[in-house]
Protein backbone atom coordinates (compact mmCIF):
# COMPACT_ATOMS: atom_id res chain seq x y z
CA UNK A 1 0.00 0.00 0.00
CA UNK A 2 1.49 3.56 -0.96
CA UNK A 3 0.33 7.00 0.47
CA UNK A 4 -0.47 9.60 -1.80
CA UNK A 5 1.87 12.45 -1.35
CA UNK A 6 0.23 15.69 -1.58
CA UNK A 7 1.50 18.53 -2.87
CA UNK A 8 4.73 20.66 -1.83
CA UNK A 9 3.37 24.21 -2.46
CA UNK A 10 1.30 26.00 -0.28
CA UNK A 11 -2.07 26.40 -0.91
CA UNK A 12 -3.35 29.84 0.48
CA UNK A 13 -7.32 29.06 -0.50
CA UNK A 14 -7.19 25.56 1.59
CA UNK A 15 -9.64 26.35 4.51
CA UNK A 16 -6.28 25.46 7.14
CA UNK A 17 -3.60 27.97 5.15
CA UNK A 18 -3.72 29.54 8.61
CA UNK A 19 -3.07 26.62 10.77
CA UNK A 20 0.33 27.70 13.01
CA UNK A 21 1.70 25.80 16.27
CA UNK A 22 1.42 27.54 19.20
CA UNK A 23 1.96 25.20 21.82
CA UNK A 24 2.66 21.57 22.58
CA UNK A 25 1.08 20.42 26.06
CA UNK A 26 2.38 18.06 28.55
CA UNK A 27 1.05 16.43 32.15
CA UNK A 28 3.04 16.88 35.03
CA UNK A 29 2.56 15.50 38.54
CA UNK A 30 4.12 18.62 39.92
CA UNK A 31 4.11 22.22 39.48
CA UNK A 32 7.22 23.41 40.87
CA UNK A 33 9.38 20.06 40.18
CA UNK A 34 8.66 20.40 37.05
CA UNK A 35 9.14 24.00 36.13
CA UNK A 36 12.50 23.89 38.00
CA UNK A 37 13.52 20.83 35.28
CA UNK A 38 12.31 22.72 32.25
CA UNK A 39 14.40 26.18 33.47
CA UNK A 40 17.21 24.24 34.84
CA UNK A 41 18.40 21.54 31.99
CA UNK A 42 16.60 23.01 28.87
CA UNK A 43 17.06 27.11 29.92
CA UNK A 44 12.63 27.26 29.30
CA UNK A 45 11.17 30.43 30.63
CA UNK A 46 8.18 30.62 32.54
CA UNK A 47 5.92 33.52 31.14
CA UNK A 48 2.60 32.48 32.90
CA UNK A 49 1.02 30.14 35.15
CA UNK A 50 -2.64 29.85 36.33
CA UNK A 51 -4.74 27.80 38.73
CA UNK A 52 -7.74 26.13 37.19
CA UNK A 53 -10.06 23.24 37.44
CA UNK A 54 -7.84 21.35 39.90
CA UNK A 55 -4.96 21.87 38.05
CA UNK A 56 -1.71 24.88 37.73
CA UNK A 57 -1.22 25.70 33.84
CA UNK A 58 1.88 27.04 33.18
CA UNK A 59 3.35 28.45 29.74
CA UNK A 60 7.31 28.04 29.02
CA UNK A 61 9.22 29.21 26.40
CA UNK A 62 12.23 27.82 25.13
CA UNK A 63 15.62 29.83 25.20
CA UNK A 64 15.51 32.04 22.24
CA UNK A 65 12.15 31.56 20.85
CA UNK A 66 8.67 32.93 21.66
CA UNK A 67 6.90 32.05 18.74
CA UNK A 68 6.07 28.63 20.37
CA UNK A 69 5.46 27.02 24.07
CA UNK A 70 4.88 24.53 26.14
CA UNK A 71 1.81 24.03 28.22
CA UNK A 72 2.30 21.93 31.70
CA UNK A 73 -0.25 20.85 33.19
CA UNK A 74 0.50 20.23 36.61
CA UNK A 75 -1.57 18.62 39.36
CA UNK A 76 -2.16 15.62 41.25
CA UNK A 77 -3.78 12.57 39.36
CA UNK A 78 -1.29 12.06 36.48
CA UNK A 79 -0.67 8.26 35.95
CA UNK A 80 3.15 7.88 34.77
CA UNK A 81 4.56 6.77 31.62
CA UNK A 82 6.44 3.63 30.88
CA UNK A 83 10.64 5.13 30.90
CA UNK A 84 12.16 3.96 27.83
CA UNK A 85 15.34 1.35 27.82
CA UNK A 86 16.29 2.56 24.37
CA UNK A 87 14.88 5.03 21.39
CA UNK A 88 13.84 1.63 19.55
CA UNK A 89 11.59 0.58 22.65
CA UNK A 90 9.90 3.98 21.94
CA UNK A 91 8.33 2.91 18.49
CA UNK A 92 5.84 0.60 20.73
CA UNK A 93 4.06 2.94 21.80
CA UNK A 94 0.96 4.67 19.87
CA UNK A 95 0.17 8.17 20.18
CA UNK A 96 2.96 11.32 20.51
CA UNK A 97 6.56 10.27 20.35
CA UNK A 98 8.25 13.67 20.22
CA UNK A 99 8.42 16.98 19.62
CA UNK A 100 12.19 17.80 17.64
CA UNK A 101 14.17 20.77 18.43
CA UNK A 102 16.68 21.83 15.63
CA UNK A 103 20.02 22.92 17.01
CA UNK A 104 23.19 23.80 15.00
CA UNK A 105 24.91 21.30 16.76
CA UNK A 106 23.55 17.71 17.94
CA UNK A 107 26.75 16.76 19.52
CA UNK A 108 27.27 20.24 21.30
CA UNK A 109 23.96 20.18 22.62
CA UNK A 110 23.56 16.42 23.96
CA UNK A 111 27.31 17.20 25.47
CA UNK A 112 25.33 19.86 27.34
CA UNK A 113 22.41 17.73 28.11
CA UNK A 114 24.58 15.10 29.92
CA UNK A 115 26.73 17.73 31.46
CA UNK A 116 23.27 18.49 33.27
CA UNK A 117 22.14 15.02 34.37
CA UNK A 118 19.48 14.54 31.51
CA UNK A 119 18.37 11.23 30.60
CA UNK A 120 19.98 10.33 26.96
CA UNK A 121 17.84 8.02 25.05
CA UNK A 122 19.49 7.90 22.04
CA UNK A 123 23.30 9.04 21.17
CA UNK A 124 23.76 11.56 18.62
CA UNK A 125 24.07 9.59 14.85
CA UNK A 126 23.18 10.45 11.42
CA UNK A 127 20.25 9.49 9.64
CA UNK A 128 21.01 9.70 6.15
CA UNK A 129 17.92 9.13 4.29
CA UNK A 130 16.23 11.96 5.99
CA UNK A 131 19.69 13.90 5.51
CA UNK A 132 19.75 15.05 9.53
CA UNK A 133 21.75 14.48 12.36
CA UNK A 134 19.61 13.71 15.61
CA UNK A 135 19.53 12.29 18.98
CA UNK A 136 16.94 11.76 21.79
CA UNK A 137 16.84 12.73 25.77
CA UNK A 138 13.81 12.05 27.96
CA UNK A 139 12.16 14.63 30.30
CA UNK A 140 11.71 12.66 34.02
CA UNK A 141 8.26 11.74 33.43
CA UNK A 142 9.16 10.05 30.05
CA UNK A 143 8.26 12.23 26.89
CA UNK A 144 11.06 12.19 24.64
CA UNK A 145 12.38 14.74 23.07
CA UNK A 146 14.72 14.84 19.53
CA UNK A 147 17.53 17.25 18.73
CA UNK A 148 18.42 17.57 15.12
CA UNK A 149 20.87 19.55 12.88
CA UNK A 150 21.13 19.03 8.82
CA UNK A 151 23.53 17.15 7.79
CA UNK A 152 26.29 18.81 5.72
CA UNK A 153 26.82 18.24 2.34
Amino acid sequence: MTTPITPSTANASNPFASLKINHSAIRVPDFDTAIAWYAEKLDFRLRQSVSLAGLTFAFLYLAGDDSFHFELLAGAGADNRRPYKDLHDSYKMSGWHHIGFRVESVDNAIDELKRRGVTIVSEPHDVAAMGLRVAFFADPWANLFEIIQPISA
